[in-house]
């Protein structure tokens, strides 16, 4: 028997998915913080021996992690330095001279990975061809390694001006740092980030340094428990683009793995869509820390090739850090079931973006928390069963959580407990349908009339609600939902992006150049796949064109195995007239980067037959007590292991299952599809 097992490492619970002989098995456990492996290796030991499957039986083990994301939001990252052209070294500081908010004098930007004094000036310089202007100044590179010296830095990052195009001064600095100083980990923005705008390039190469020594660690530690427990098997690291990669890669570059477990998330509802036939799908994951949404189109969640870090300023864009990696676009809010509520100054009622986390966690789990969460409130209003939570690992402590929740919101706001925990969910509901409104608006499009596919341990509960808020078609709940990110790491496929910033004009282009281009790319990209890998490869190849003297560049998709000058004016005609609604006839085109992705596809399911009949459930079921916006009502409470295809269930009722619970209110159908999804729907007027 060969199996695979997944495990999503996330900020409050770890899940853990065994597939074998077709058959999924789960398990969740709380999150173990300061050691995030130790949760890790208990849920594969433990799903292990449930399911009778020998260690050295597993064929792969695919690994997501929030480890680097939250490094980066809480500063827990190396002390870096970082060496680059003189002149330059205030870069990633002045950023992009710009306001993200225009007409607030308090605007708060994240600082730096690395501060002034540990940012060291190197004379060398090339221009934007890679030819050398400057010599290397060897003189000033030792001058900077004292300083490194002196400092107790822990990790190096190189970032020279044009070092895109060559990247050989940023080599002989790694050589000369490693023969002062083995081991230093180093990172080298001409293999991190080797691409054209400075102040991107360097984010993104010092946010690799700041997290690098810390996630070699983590992964190596990994890799040797494993070991010990006699999984001998690959693992693969789930990646921020939706990928896999090896342990090698992965520990070589780290900021490739921020959002590792969210892009799992997107992953497994894009399968859904696919499955369900459904053209547009909005995704929806709801963890204990974090609440994730994507626009999914055509069975495709949205990619970008950059995203922001750390934003500071109510999540707007601009007000983060660049990072510019392969990575799935959706929005992140601080909106979880740990998400503690708190009065404002001016006595309002907000939820998040703290978290609880599970150390301490909600007042509910009796671990010691005392501040109220969109758990707290959840279990106050009947919508969770206390005593079959998170497996049943955790009795929730209903009591607690009132005491929690009157003390610090109901008692401030001059409320009931009752219009306390109310405000509570209606906050974060909102929260949520805001963001994935300003999202929808950001892609160019509209939440309106899309399908929800909700996973995650808290989304079941919160999906009807979404649907009501952002007026959606309906609302998915997979199988297995709780652990959804998990899930989708064992559809992700084994794949490598590389970019190249090569600038030519497209009427002086020849067709040499871009097999050249290519072919590097290609071999960089292949060597990365196939060391995970042995299936057959598919390529797929994009060119950044614009008309010279514009600021940003269009993504033209193009065969990489037969890219000719007119086939390039060709694509990017069609992508400007499509994204502009007009072509500059007589303007000269220019190319300025390029990018070859590598992958092995992986295997897909059949597509969901429709359901063939409906009938009302007649199982067992218990009568319980939950808090609606109309008030107090009488639910069904309904196992879901209970249900079969073509069950329908009336609201209201709670489907409660291990890892979460699936609340259908007053006025919606919860219908079984035959793959065993939870289709919610609004009822028609008729009934």
């Amino acid at each position: 028997m060969s199996a695979r097992a997944a495990i999503d490492i996330g900020g409050t619970f770890t899940d853990v998915v065994l597939e074998a002989q077709g058959e999924i098995s789960t398990h969740k456990l709380l999150t173990t913080p300061d050691d995030p492996s130790t949760a890790a290796l208990e849920g594969l030991e433990r799903i292990l021996a449930d399911t009778g499957v020998a260690p050295d039986e597993l064929s792969l083990v695919i690994h997501g992690t929030t480890l680097a994301t939250n490094a980066i939001i809480e500063r827990k990252g190396a002390r870096t330095a970082l060496l680059t052209t003189e002149g330059h070294r205030d870069v990633v500081e002045i950023a992009l001279e710009n306001r993200f908010e225009q007409y607030d004098v308090n605007i708060d930007k994240p600082e730096p990975f690395v501060a002034r004094e540990f940012r060291f000036p190197i004379r060398e310089r090339m221009n934007y061809r890679g030819n050398v202007l400057r010599a290397l100044d060897m003189q000033t590179v030792h001058s900077a390694i004292e300083q490194i010296k002196c400092h107790g830095i822990e990790s190096v990052a190189v970032g020279f001006l044009h070092s895109y195009a060559n990247g050989s001064h940023e080599a002989q600095v790694r050589a000369a740092v490693l023969h002062q100083l083995p081991g230093m980990p180093i990172s080298l923005s001409s293999e991190v980030c080797p691409e054209i705008r400075e102040y991107e390039r360097l984010s993104t190469t010092t946010a690799n340094a700041y997290i690098l020594p810390m996630m070699s660690r983590y992964l190596e530690r990994l890799r040797q428990d494993l070991r010990s427990l006699r999984v001998g098997c690959p693992i693969l690291m789930m990646t921020s683009g939706g990928g896999l990669t090896t342990v090698e890669t992965a520990s070589a570059f780290p900021v490739r793995l921020i959002e590792s477990g969210p892009a799992g998330g997107a992953i497994h509802a894009a399968e859904v869509a696919r499955r369900l036939g459904l053209r547009r799908v909005l995704s929806f994951d709801m963890g204990g820390t974090t609440a994730k949404l994507c626009t999914v189109d055509d069975a495709q969640p949205e990619t970008s090739r950059s995203f922001e870090v750390d934003r500071r300023y109510r999540f707007k864009k601009g007000s983060g850090l660049p990072v510019r990696i392969p990575v799935i676009e959706m929005v992140e809010i601080g909106a979880g079931g740990g998400s503690v509520a708190w009065i404002d100054r001016m006595g309002r009622l907000s939820v998040g973006p703290e978290s609880a986390g599970s150390s301490p966690g909600p007042a509910c789990y009796g671990r010691g928390g005392t501040l109220p969460t969109v758990t707290d409130a959840d279990a106050l209003r009947g919508k969770l069963d206390p005593l079959n939570f998170a497996e049943g690992s955790i009795a929730l402590n209903v009591a607690a959580a009132a005491k929690s929740m009157s003390k610090h919101v109901a008692r401030h706001l001059d409320s009931n407990l009752d219009e306390a925990c109310l405000g509570v969910s209606g906050i974060v509901d909102e929260n949520m349908a805001s963001a994935a409104r300003r999202h929808a608006a950001e892609m160019g499009t509209d939440p309106n009339g899309r399908t929800l596919i909700a996973f995650g341990g808290a989304a079941p509960l919160h999906a009807a609600d979404l649907v009501k808020k952002l007026d959606l078609e309906a609302a998915v709940v997979p199988a297995h939902a709780g652990v959804g990110s998990a899930v989708g790491f064992l559809k992700a496929r084994v794949q490598f992006e590389v970019v190249a910033s090569r600038y030519a004009l497209l009427s002086e282009i020849e067709t040499a150049q871009i097999e050249r281009v290519f072919d590097l790319m290609r071999g960089e990209a292949t060597e990365v796949v196939r060391s995970a890998t042995t299936a057959s490869l598919t390529e797929v190849a994009q060119a950044y064109m614009r008309y010279v003297g514009q600021g940003y560049e269009v993504p033209v998709t193009v065969d990489p195995r037969a890219c000719t000058k007119q086939a390039l004016q060709a694509a990017f005609d069609a992508a400007y007239a499509e994204q502009y609604g007009r072509l500059l006839e007589s303007a000269e085109i220019e190319i300025m980067s390029w990018t070859l992705t590598v992958f092995a596809e992986s295997a897909r399911g059949a597509v969901t037959p429709s359901i063939r009949r409906v009938k009302d459930f007649k199982g067992d079921c218990k009568l319980v007590r939950m808090l609606e916006d109309s008030g107090w009502t009488e639910a069904s409470q309904i196992q879901r292991a209970d249900l079969a295809s073509g069950d329908r269930v009336a609201g209201p009722a709670l489907i409660v299952e291990g890892q979460t619970t699936t609340v259908v209110p007053s006025g919606f159908l919860a219908d079984v599809n035959p793959d065993h999804d939870l289709v919610l729907s609004r009822q028609s007027p008729a009934g």
